[in-house]
């Protein structure tokens, strides 16, 4: 069996129960359930992806209702696919799994080393789990910290304040999950990611995204079909003082499409990085048929783009992380 086909052995089960209750662990996979003492179950995620052999083999992993507390590390090589407990595979809404810590990058040394779920492997998929980085506001603190190609993370809810997401290296997708922050909460200098059919949760002033692109190459962030919400218990000061982005690098390339807009947004959409440092001589910054009630009276910054529809065509799942992305994204999520 080829590697391809390896791959598709997990994305064939999950189209084939999308919208269903996923309540049972799938045949081979190892089970971790909180509190566990039944022999060949694991208590955490992190011992069960440490019982894995390191090699080429195709695994999964199935996970019980519960919270799961401290920081998960998966390096192993071969293939490896996550399900979380839920009551509808379609959404984050049904999600029962939490993995939770508290990591803060300045302590750790890092923002990779802060992340509550670090992957650092190719062919990694993970459905309908929320993982959350509990520290707050003040310093950058990782959820989820990416370095991997072939990733796909599906009805998933990542949970943080500064630098939730980091979309680091590597090819990747979030799709039909949930993702909520403040500052710079979707970010990363190399990596290509496609977002779409999410809601974003804005729990303060800020910035959605803080793309760190150095150079003109391909690499980019892509959204279609988000929806932008205030997360619960915003800050009430919030409304009119957040924006799409803004470029930690001086040629971030970030592209919205189809988005809707609930809570009012700041007019011009996107922001310089700092008064002293704007970074935006070689930015793209794009959006196409921004809607909602927060998009009204829009005056995009003046290094912003308005795509027309024939430019906002060529902005894709193939675009963002490459034209073979049907042979390991779950099609059934992909909007």
């Amino acid at each position: 069996m080829t590697l391809t086909q390896l791959l598709c052995l997990p994305l064939l089960f999950a189209v084939f129960v999308l919208g269903a209750s996923r309540t049972s662990p799938p045949s081979g996979a190892i089970v971790v359930r909180a509190g566990t003492t039944t022999s060949g179950e694991f208590s955490t995620l992190a011992a069960a992806v440490a019982s894995l052999p390191n090699d080429s083999s195709s695994r999964s992993i199935f996970i019980y209702p519960g919270t799961y507390s401290g920081q998960v590390y998966i390096t192993r090589s071969g293939p490896l696919t996550v399900y979380g407990y839920t009551s509808d595979t379609s959404t984050y809404n049904g999600n029962q799994v939490n993995i939770v810590a508290a990591g803060n990058a300045t302590a750790a040394g890092s923002d990779d080393a802060s992340g509550t779920l670090r992957i650092h492997k190719n062919d990694f998929a993970m459905y309908n789990v929320n993982v959350k980085n509990t520290l707050g506001a003040g310093v950058q603190a990782i959820a989820i910290s990416q370095y991997g190609s072939r990733v796909g993370l599906y009805g998933c809810g990542f949970y943080g304040y500064q630098d939730t997401l980091y979309a680091n290296q590597g090819t990747q997708v979030y799709l039909k999950g949930y993702i909520e922050g403040a500052t710079d909460f979707i970010f990363g200098r190399s990596g290509t990611a496609y977002f779409g059919g999410n809601t974003i949760g804005v729990k303060g002033p800020g910035y959605i995204t803080a793309s760190g692109r150095t150079s003109n190459d391909a690499f980019s962030y892509v959204f279609n079909q988000n929806t932008i919400v205030l997360a619960s218990g915003a800050a009430s000061n919030t409304t009119g003082k957040f924006y799409l982005g803004r470029p930690w690098g001086n040629y971030a390339k970030v592209i919205f499409k189809n988005t809707v807009i609930n809570p009012t947004i700041n007019k011009a959409l996107w922001s310089v990085w700092s008064s002293s440092s704007p970074n935006t001589d070689s930015v793209f910054f794009a959006d196409y048929n921004t809607s909602g009630g927060g998009a009204s009276g829009l005056s995009r910054a003046s290094f912003a783009t308005a795509l027309s529809a024939s430019q906002a065509a060529s902005y894709t799942i193939s675009s963002a992380v490459g034209s073979d992305y049907a042979s390991w994204v779950d099609a059934a999520y992909v909007v």
